[in-house]
């Protein structure tokens, strides 16, 4: 068992996979996953961590993948604790596995990106609050330095009530069901 995790390139990854010396663990959310995935790919978000699954896998090296290569690089520490054989990360993550023209699976019903929807709901609140407050009362941009301030909060604290709070929608726990 390596300390750490060493990168390993897309086109390594998909030969040893293909030959079954390799599986590959995907340590994104399940919405990320549900939306599009590697196939093949088993789900260990980093949310669930330590997770289990793997321990079948003694016998296998076992490689990481996020959506571009830095979270599980950020993470390589942590990941590298599971009982494994041996452990890499997928260098440039499912980006660098699609550019190399290796396939993945899609689902476009699968809703977007969590990070994605909390841009989309702060930018969207932000432009009411300073639209309102143009047009009909300047009390309106208090909504844009709310919205703000929850934005600094969240990346102070780790912690976004916006997110948890699109979680609980219709459209994400639908695909939490679906990993």
């Amino acid at each position: 068992m390596t300390a750490s995790l060493r990168p390993l390139a897309p086109e390594t990854a998909h030969s040893w996979i293909g030959s079954g010396t390799a599986i590959l663990v995907d340590v994104r959310e399940s919405a990320e996953h549900a939306r599009e995935r590697i196939p093949g790919a088993r789900l260990l978000p980093l949310s669930a961590f330590p997770g289990s699954g793997l321990s079948e896998s003694r016998d296998q090296v076992v490689v990481f993948h996020c959506k571009s290569g830095g979270r599980t690089k950020a993470n390589a520490d942590r990941l590298a604790t599971l009982d494994c054989r041996e452990a890499y990360y997928l260098e440039g993550g499912i980006d660098a596995w699609k550019r190399a023209g290796f396939p993945v699976t899609k689902d476009r019903s699968a809703p977007i990106e969590l990070q994605r929807q909390v841009m989309i709901a702060a930018g969207g609140l932000v432009l009411v609050g300073l639209a309102f407050g143009v047009w009909l009362s300047p009390w309106f941009a208090a909504l844009s330095a709310f919205v703000g301030a929850g934005l600094v909060f969240a990346g102070v604290s780790g912690y976004c009530g916006m997110a948890r709070l699109l979680l609980m929608m219709p459209w994400n726990r639908r695909a939490g069901a679906k990993a």
